[in-house]
């Protein structure tokens, strides 16, 4: 090991003599030290801040030595398949022999930069090196980790087959018991938050789907069972990963427990040559003491200013066609939607799926992507200049790595979908997935893409993915043929990278058939992602809560769309519609030419009230004061840095008999300053709204019924509260 003086760095320090690595964060301390003798890195903290000199005096804790454990389980930085390991490794390998065990050695520990330092470890005798990645991003609580692999051999030596690479292991201090928090679902039933004590073994979430998936998301909370939103210690970890993924929670009965993030599953292996590498995506974790509220709004301030492509614009309030006119679109008919959209005060006009060739149901069309001739006579460019003339950016619907059987291309290239060679391909949606892992795919997708956005002047793109994947091999079998499953993520951010170099003023928004592909991978390339196919205002509560459990408002968007509800058939007013999607990215999805001239002036309204807390709402921090539920109120604060202004949502999606529910106690505010309602001219200390509450506004009466509580600071410059 490479010996190091103490650094004074803000997030990273260097004990050479022990061996020892502090990471700070603003509210936080993670450490780790490297024993040279054992040939591993042990860990010793994460939690509470604490100087190098208390780092360096700790002790790292082992179970007793017994001949059925391993003494070390748990307590690794990496663990790897090999020695008396016994927990879920890390990193499990096979080498061209046929043999799997790793015996590590520390080669050093370097320093990048002041917020990044690299562990580096070989095996002994074999041709693989690993390192491990350490980064504290500047200004907040968010630790990365990412690991590379590298074969060090020779052609002589072979391939080395990685089995499990994961990004990160994250161990955990010891605890009495834990509860783990994560979401679940389905199909427009994405993101249901559920928090559940963790049992002794393996806890694993998943997708071997190919994305990121409606079912999980590729995060998880812990705690000891006793934190709320916003009091008590809470461990979280995230992957930046858009493909199959896995997250593993281990509690083993000795008392360890910790958490293993890594893209792929069983059987997704990647093959390293001689001279290969691989790099994993970024695992993502904090710590923080108070409570699942201080984690959310963490991340947030992580992916807003480390993540996201352009977190300093607001999104604008767009208008989308799909729920209109289905497949039936047409010029004459979209001008119609767009002179209406236009009129409500839309910014972006989006013109979804049927617009091209072949494309009159979902049977058919996918993979030619030029305009319907019957549909689009004239091209899409008329179209768009009448958008941009209606003072509205223009964009597209497009589902790049899809093709249908009955389409142009899939008869040209049937052999660029995944698929093995001697297996029946299965339609979903009546469609089929693309390979692109293949460049010569993404190379089409890319040139495509590229004309399409030139040539109509496209300022948005709605990114779509319609079905999982099914016989996922390469394009042609092999023993790592399943790589498909990482390797596809990895060929959509390069046509995503390479889209967005060419055209800098172009915004996606990611979609996979609603949430299907949320992740923070994805989010390092596009601008918003579609939160769910269900645009039930009152489904919309449970799911964006457990959307806002690590994304910010600022990327979810939200649609208001005809009632009664197309999906659900539930009927629910306009005022609690815009509501519901206010509280994220709002944008519209009715059909307008049947919304009548009543409805049409709610919605100007709508729309003009949005734009004025929009600051707020995309750039602020969240306060979930009511969760969906959990009483007969859900409501929802939002807070702008600087504490100046606040807007509350508050919903109560059906009535119920009983007590009336007390006022709602505010977050975050300046306690001596006052506070003016903007609406009613009421006026509050943030002291008393945040110790008494604010009076609940009245509500119409009925179900589904909802209020905005608009607050700005007109005196007083004190602490936040």
């Amino acid at each position: 090991m490479t010996t190091q003086r103490a650094t004074t760095a803000p997030s990273v320090q260097i004990d050479g003599t022990s061996g020892t690595v502090l990471l700070r964060t603003a509210h936080s301390a993670y450490v780790l030290r490297v024993d040279r003798a054992a040939g591993t890195v042990r860990h010793v903290h994460w939690g509470a801040p604490l100087p190098l000199a208390d780092a360096v005096a700790l002790p790292v804790w082992a179970d007793h030595d017994n001949s059925f454990a391993g003494r070390w389980d748990g307590v690794e930085e990496y663990p790897v398949d090999g020695g008396a390991r016994f927990g879920t490794p890390a990193l499990e390998v096979r080498f061209a022999d046929g043999s799997s065990p790793l015996e590590p050695t520390v080669e050093d520990v370097v320093p990048q930069t002041d917020d990044h330092v690299v562990v580096r470890l070989r095996d002994r005798a074999r041709p693989l090196a690993w390192h491990l990645h350490y980064r504290v991003p500047a200004g907040g609580g968010v630790l990365e980790r990412w690991t590379e692999f590298h074969h060090t051999g020779t052609d002589d030596d072979g391939d080395v087959l990685l089995l499990r690479y994961a990004s990160a292991h994250w161990p955990l201090p010891q605890r009495p018991a834990w509860r783990l928090g994560s979401v679940h679902g389905g199909w427009s039933a994405e993101g249901r938050l559920e928090r559940s004590g963790l049992p002794v073994g393996e806890t694993v979430l998943g997708s071997r789907r190919g994305h990121t998936g409606h079912h999980a998301n590729p995060w998880m909370t812990l705690d000891a069972g006793d934190a709320a939103e916003e009091h008590g210690e809470v461990w979280a970890v995230a992957l930046a990963a858009s493909g199959s993924w896995r997250l593993t929670a281990q509690r083993t009965a000795a008392g360890r427990t910790g958490v293993t993030a890594g893209e792929g599953h069983e059987g997704t292996e990647l093959r390293l040559p001689p001279g290969g590498s691989h790099r994993t995506p970024v695992s993502l974790a904090l710590h923080t003491p108070h409570g699942f509220g201080r984690a959310s709004r963490t991340f947030h301030h992580h992916l807003r200013t480390h993540v996201l492509p352009h977190p300093e614009e607001l999104r604008p309030v767009l208008y989308n066609s799909w729920e209109a006119t289905s497949f039936q679109v047409d010029e004459e008919n979209q001008l119609a939607l767009a002179r209406r959209a236009a009129d409500l005060g839309a910014e972006l006009f989006v013109l979804d799926d049927g617009w091209f060739r072949g494309r009159d149901d979902d049977k058919a069309g996918l993979g030619d992507w030029t305009p319907h001739p019957r549909r689009f006579p004239r091209g899409l460019r008329p179209l768009a200049d009448e958008v941009h003339r209606l003072g509205m950016a223009f964009g597209l619907w497009v589902e790049p790595e899809m093709v249908n059987v009955d389409s142009d291309l899939y008869r040209e290239h049937p052999d660029w979908v995944q698929h093995l060679p001697d297996r029946t391909p299965t339609e979903l949606r009546n469609q089929l997935v693309l390979d692109f892992s293949r460049p010569e795919v993404t190379g089409w997708a890319l040139r495509w893409l590229s004309g399409l956005v030139a040539e109509n002047t496209v300022d948005f793109l709605k990114w779509d993915f319609n079905r999982a994947f099914t016989e996922a091999g390469a394009h042609q079998a092999g023993p790592d043929a399943r790589r498909v499953h990482v390797e596809h993520a990895r060929g959509l951010y390069r046509v995503l990278d390479r889209l967005r170099t060419r055209f800098p003023r172009l915004r996606i928004e990611a979609c996979a058939g609603g949430g299907g592909r949320v992740d923070p991978g994805i989010l390092a390339r596009t601008d918003q992602v579609w939160t769910s196919d269900n645009t039930d205002a009152v489904d919309r509560l449970t799911i964006q809560h457990g959307f806002s459990q690590l994304y910010p408002a600022g990327v979810m968007s939200a649609w208001v769309t005809d009632s009664p509800n197309p999906l659900t058939g539930r009927v629910v007013p306009m005022r609690f519609r815009f509501h519901s999607a206010m509280a994220g990215v709002l944008g519209i999805g009715g059909d307008l030419t049947r919304w009548s001239d009543a409805e049409l002036a709610e919605a100007r309204g709508g729309v003009e009230l949005y734009k004025d807390i929009r600051p707020v709402v995309q750039r602020g921090r969240q306060f979930r004061l009511l969760a969906p539920g959990e009483g007969p109120l859900t409501a929802v604060q939002y807070l702008s840095e600087d504490a100046d202004r606040a807007v509350v949502f508050v919903w109560r999606p059906t009535t119920a008999f009983g007590p009336s529910p007390p006022p709602l106690r505010l977050r975050g505010l300046k306690q001596e300053a006052r506070y003016q309602d903007e609406d009613t001219g009421g006026e509050w200390s943030g002291a008393t709204l945040s110790g008494f509450g604010l009076p609940l506004p009245d509500l119409p009466t009925g179900d589904c019924a909802s209020a905005l509580v608009r607050l700005r600071r007109v005196t007083g410059h004190g602490r936040n509260g």
